[in-house]
């Protein structure tokens, strides 16, 4: 094999841990029984791509392939261990682990990566602890990724993530869809895995690149799969909450990467198909009267997508909404966004006020939005500790451009 072949080998290898590792990972979980045994078996996997395909050629199927190799590194390990563990156990141990031979349907409801998000986010779990664990899991995300999401400290997040992986382990928690009658008390811990992870896409925690656009594609993906396999008000209002929120993308960003605000943005670049199909979904969800969060929030996200123009939103409707959603579900999050929506109402000095009192967190975005609106209203001084703050908080390279920018115009 020429040194070209081999080196577009290991370009193939490299992306396919990029788009499928995760994928390859549920696979391996269902097979092998544990997480653990199963992210060693994934990285083994992936070592022995590196070697084999530069020298023999890509696979025609290198999901299958890497799920193969991973099942046998797996068993190999468990025999090198044998002289820990009694003979017949080991018999045992590699007899349990069932032969993967059944082609793998990526659009199949029955999906590995369905069964790996039921299972961490099974009832036994602690809400957190199902989240958590859903998003480094199934996701990837890293421990310190997570941690942004969660507000909360990476040391405290990586001990949820061990507790939870070894009560799964211990309580021997079944990796399966639910049944019809167990799932719909199932759903909710499942829609909130699904938008946090969509979040985490959508507006990344962290790194050089303002959206993930792997995560919140497989956000939206799962989230259809939800919606087939139980249509309810609520999994259909997330699902039409994404698509709005996703059909912005290509206008949230310069081509240079910079970040450009909602009132900024060229509506025309937003995609029409998707806010018809979540504006169709959204209906669906009102029309039950079984709604929930979620489906207030993609009704705002709609105001949002109907206005032809910034100044034509209907800053009360979304006010009006926002109040729903906070007697339904009350946050910080939510608090700074109404606070917002309702300056854009009444005016700064209103929104303001409401920020001030949810200033008692660490919220970047919560000093972002009161050093723009002390800008507005003439205050230099209170503008530019509010954008050092938010600036000292932020740690998405995107949001802290912007923040240097605004800080620069302060300047001027």
């Amino acid at each position: 094999m020429s040194e070209e072949t081999a080196q577009r080998a290991r370009e193939a290898a490299e992306s396919v841990y990029r788009n499928e590792s995760r994928r390859v990972f549920a696979t391996l979980v269902r097979l092998l029984g544990d997480f653990d045994v199963a992210e060693e078996a994934l990285h083994d996997a992936f070592r022995a791509a590196l070697e084999q395909w530069p020298r023999e050629g890509v696979p025609a199927n290198p999901r299958a392939w890497l799920v193969s190799a991973g099942r046998f590194k797996a068993i190999d390990g468990i025999r090198r261990r044998a002289r820990f563990t009694a003979m017949e156990d080991v018999a045992d141990l590699v007899e349990a682990i069932p032969d993967e031979s059944a082609p793998w349907d990526a659009e199949s409801i029955e999906d590995d990566r369905l069964r790996l998000i039921f299972t961490c986010s099974h009832p036994s779990l602690s809400p957190d602890a199902q989240v958590a664990l859903t998003l480094r899991e199934v996701c990837g995300l890293t421990t310190e990724e997570i941690a942004q999401a969660f507000l909360s400290a990476a040391p405290t997040l990586a001990q949820r993530i061990v507790r939870a992986k070894a009560k799964i382990r211990d309580a021997r928690i079944p990796y399966q869809v639910p049944t019809p009658d167990e799932l719909p008390e199932r759903l909710d811990s499942v829609l909130r895995v699904v938008y946090l992870v969509f979040n985490e896409g959508y507006s990344a925690s962290s790194g050089r690149s303002l959206t993930r656009v792997d995560l919140s594609a497989e956000a939206i993906r799962v989230g259809r799969l939800l919606v087939e396999l139980l249509p309810e008000p609520e999994a259909m209002g997330l699902l039409a909450l994404m698509l709005l929120q996703e059909s912005r993308r290509a206008a949230r960003t310069a081509p240079n990467g910079d970040l450009i605000l909602l009132e900024q943005q060229d509506r025309s670049l937003w995609n029409r198909a998707q806010i018809a199909e979540g504006s169709a979904l959204l209906q669906r969800a009102l029309g039950s009267r079984r709604f929930g969060p979620y489906t207030i929030q993609a009704a705002i996200a709609a105001v949002h997508a109907d206005a032809p123009t910034a100044d034509a939103t209907d800053w009360s409707e979304i006010v009006g909404l926002y109040d729903v959603l906070l007697r339904i579900e009350s946050s910080p999050v939510i608090e700074l966004n109404r606070a917002v929506a309702v300056a854009m109402r009444d005016g700064a000095e209103a929104g303001l006020a409401l920020i001030d009192a949810i200033l008692d967190r660490d919220y970047h975005l919560a000093h972002a939005a009161r050093a723009d609106l002390s800008r507005r209203l003439g205050r230099s001084a209170d503008a530019r500790v509010s954008y050092e703050r938010a600036l000292a908080l932020a740690r998405q390279e995107p949001e802290r451009r912007f923040l240097e920018r605004r800080l620069a115009e302060l300047s001027k």
